[in-house]
């Protein structure tokens, strides 16, 4: 008997301990983020919330670029998990990161404050590999799931950073591009509809002026 690759999929993912994600595409991400920097950690702090439930861990990046979004000098990135008096909680699937390394976050504003959209698969690690800065997906525990084909698909490839980078700026292009379309379209419906409304009551539209006209002369006269 065959095996669905679906179920398939989740049977590995099981037995190796790993959990299952929703693979989200590059371009999902971009259009979603509300900001996009490339940043170094320089602070990190944990601590207990509010509640004193959960652990959350705050890094603050110094932004060398803003790829998307408006300009900024810094920016403290909020992840669920930590180590606060010996106590450790963690959070399989959210990226961790070290004071000193370089990363391209896609961010997501929340209540609590900024976080990483859709955890570690808007998390990228940036290095210098024989001069050049390269941009790395964050590594996970997580099987990533195409759920549309129903089976795992592999993690995004190794990029330079200006490769990176230039993708990011192709989508929002063509993100406007669309938006831009759909104005139009919807500018195109709603003239259409408005010619037709005065194509079927065309005398309606014809008395309408002329009452305009008659009473235009009216007030002329009074003058």
């Amino acid at each position: 008997m065959k095996v669905p690759a679906l179920a398939l999929t989740i049977l590995i993912a099981a037995q190796a301990g790993a959990t299952i994600s929703r693979a989200i595409s590059f371009e999902e991400k971009v259009d979603n983020a509300a900001s996009i920097i490339l940043g170094k950690v320089t602070d990190q702090t944990t601590r207990w919330d509010a509640a004193h439930k959960w652990i959350l861990t705050y890094s603050t990046f110094r932004i060398e670029k803003s790829m998307k979004g408006e300009p900024a000098q810094e920016i403290t990135i909020v992840t669920p998990g930590g180590v606060v008096n010996g106590i450790h909680q963690e959070t399989i699937g959210v990226p961790t990161f070290d004071v000193g390394d370089d990363h391209v976050v896609f961010v997501r504003n929340t209540h609590s404050g900024p976080t990483v959209l859709y955890f570690d698969q808007g998390d990228y690690a940036v290095e210098s590999v024989r001069g050049e800065r390269i941009v790395r997906p964050a590594v996970s525990n997580a099987v990533l799931v195409d759920t549309q084909r129903g089976m795992a698909v592999a993690p995004e490839s190794v990029s330079t950073l200006r490769d990176f980078e230039e993708r990011v700026h192709e989508r929002m292009r063509a993100k406007q591009e669309i938006e831009r379309m759909q104005i139009m379209e919807q500018q195109r419906r709603a003239d259409s509809s408005l010619r037709s409304v005065l194509e079927r009551n065309k005398l309606l539209v014809a008395l309408a002026l002329v009452g305009a006209l008659l009473a235009t002369i009216q007030l002329i006269k009074r003058w």
